[in-house]
């Protein structure tokens, strides 16, 4: 009985393990002028589920998909700029790395220099309040 159940755990595994490399089967590419754009458009291309990662370092089941989106869009002879409208189009500019200036995503653009500048001011004021409040003890204690 024991061994019985042993095997059927054994195939599990096994079967378990066929899917996982099947799911992981590496891409072939026709030359490398074709797989170095692959890596490029990864790199260029964030992962909608995972915290500032792009695709080609994520291992998200999304990104895996994504990827293989991408390099099956590449083989149907699509360019650089339709895959990117495709994924757009989809998920939104969000999953641009470097998502275009416009309406929508001027505050992505704008808002690190926001912070910034209020982060300046406040530095200032604050050193500008310290000092006053110093050469004020300084001339109570003389």
């Amino acid at each position: 009985m024991i061994a019985h159940k042993f095997r059927i755990f054994l195939a599990a595994t096994a079967l378990v393990l066929a899917c996982q490399a099947a799911a992981k089967e590496p891409l072939i590419f026709m030359n490398p002028e074709q797989e170095a754009r692959y890596n490029q458009l990864t790199l260029e291309l964030r992962c909608l589920v995972c915290q500032n990662q792009n695709l080609a370092d994520s291992d998200a089941p999304l990104a895996q998909d994504l990827r293989r989106e991408i390099f099956d869009m590449m083989q149907a002879g699509r360019s650089n700029d339709e895959i990117k409208t495709f994924l757009v189009d989809r998920y939104g500019d969000f999953v641009l790395y470097k998502p275009p200036i416009q309406g929508n995503t001027m505050a992505l653009w704008l808002m690190p220099a926001v912070l910034l500048m209020l982060g300046g001011v406040v530095v200032i004021l604050t050193v500008r309040k310290r000092t006053r409040l110093l050469a004020e003890d300084n001339k109570e204690s003389q």
